[in-house]
This record gives structure tokens, sequence and C-alpha cells, in this order.
């Protein structure tokens, strides 16, 4: 796995993460979206070498980007942003990426996580907390990514488990059996503070 910072790197193999600081705030969804998809299509141009304008990215119904052209390239896309950093997951495989912000103003949001995983927050000294919390999320975004679903699914219905500050697993009852292995990185984004990014391909 290899995790790249430039959008003009290309990946010599694949899967790959690129996490690209920008100086812009998107304030507004929609704005979020152009950032993401204009440096995606950077992203895919220098990885296919070809122009930006013939790159083409758009969406399953449920909301999945999918590569449109190049036509049959085989590949899986994931993408996020959050506060100007882009992240961009490109992989054989269903994929997902998500980047979370570390928020040390306020208390994490609890109820929203599955049982063991509030409980292993809580087990946590409180300054210790936020940036956990944001790897924890970061992981469940990322795990319902690379299934297709978004949060149709609720995030308390599968529990991610932390290991060590890199690497997290889902233990989801919907897919017993399953091994869904990911890998995680903090990073601190130019001026927008500490970003938890996790990444993960799906069998």
């Amino acid at each position: 796995m290899l995790w790249l910072s430039s959008p003009d790197q290309r990946a010599a193999a694949l899967p790959a993460v690129w996490l690209v600081a920008t100086d812009h705030r998107p304030a507004t969804l929609t704005e979020r979206s152009a950032l993401r998809r204009g440096l995606a299509r950077t992203v895919l141009a220098a990885q296919f070498n070809l122009e930006p304008d013939a790159v083409r990215i758009e969406h399953e119904p449920g909301g999945r980007p999918l590569i449109a052209a190049p036509f049959g390239s085989g590949l899986h896309l994931s993408l996020a942003t959050r506060v100007g950093l882009v992240a961009l997951a490109l992989a054989h495989g269903p994929v997902g990426v998500d980047v979370e912000q570390v928020d040390l103003a306020s208390q994490p949001p609890l109820a929203a996580l599955h049982p063991a995983e509030q409980a292993a927050l809580l087990a946590l000294p409180p300054p210790a907390r936020p940036l956990a919390f944001a790897q924890l999320w970061s992981a469940k975004e990322a795990y319902v990514k690379a299934l297709g679903t978004g949060f149709r699914r609720a995030p308390d219905s599968f529990e991610v488990r932390l290991a060590g500050l890199d690497g997290f697993s889902a233990q989801d009852p919907e897919r017993p059996g399953a091994q869904a292995k990911g890998v995680g990185r903090i990073i601190k984004n130019g001026g927008h503070g500490t970003m938890a990014a996790a990444f993960i391909q799906l069998a």
C-alpha cells in the first residue's frame, strides 16, 4: 500500500492513496465535491498518462464514484475531502478512503458508535479521545464506502477495532468470516490541524 502526497505522483503499484493538502477551505458540499473531483481528475490523468480533460468521474446510484473515462480500466476509486485535504484511493477491488479532522474542542459523539467502540474510547484518558474518535470514524466511513452503502448503513451496526496508530479491522455481523483490515495514518495538514486518514480494500 502506497501513501502519496502530490497529485502529480504516479503509483508504481496499487492500491495507493493520495493525501493532498490544498490551500482551499470549502464551505459547502458543492465546493467540497468540486475540489475533490478536480483533484481526482489531475491524479488519474497523471496515473493514466492522459490529459485531465480525458478523465471523467461519474457516480453509481448509491453515490460511489467510478471512473467513466478512460473506459475499461477495471479500477475502483474512493474520494474524501475534509478542510482542504483531499484523499483519493485507487485499487483493483472495492475500496474506501476517508479523512477526519481531530476536534479537540468538543466531546466525541459516543452515541453514534458501536457499544464496544464506546467502551474502548471511555477507557482512554479524556485528552486521548478526540484523536481515537477521528481514527475510528475515518475507518468506519472508509469501510462503508468500500461496501458501497455509505452511512445508509448504521454506524453502530458494525465494530471497528484500532490496532495502534496505523491499523484497524472491521467486525461486521453482516459479513461473518470476512477479513476486513485497513490502514490508517495521522498527518498534519499544513495549517488545517491534525487529521486521521483511513484506507480499506475489501476482498
